[in-house]
């Protein structure tokens, strides 16, 4: 994961969940996202910030 930006396939794969899973939580919100014309990406270190949350049990 050395890249700045992250796909949904990638972030997915990071996370060892489903795409439709990922896709689902960049929609709703919980996993912080942006969109590039009709994709998702996701940023880094966002996703590290989502991660080290969830782990503390913090609210997204």
């Amino acid at each position: 994961m050395d890249q700045e930006v992250l796909t949904v396939a990638q972030v997915a794969k990071y996370l060892q969940i489903s795409e439709m899973t990922t896709y689902k939580l960049v929609q709703e919100g919980t996993i912080p996202a942006f969109k590039i014309g009709r994709h998702w990406r996701v940023k880094k270190e966002d996703l590290t910030e989502f991660i080290e949350k969830r782990k503390r049990g913090e609210p997204i």
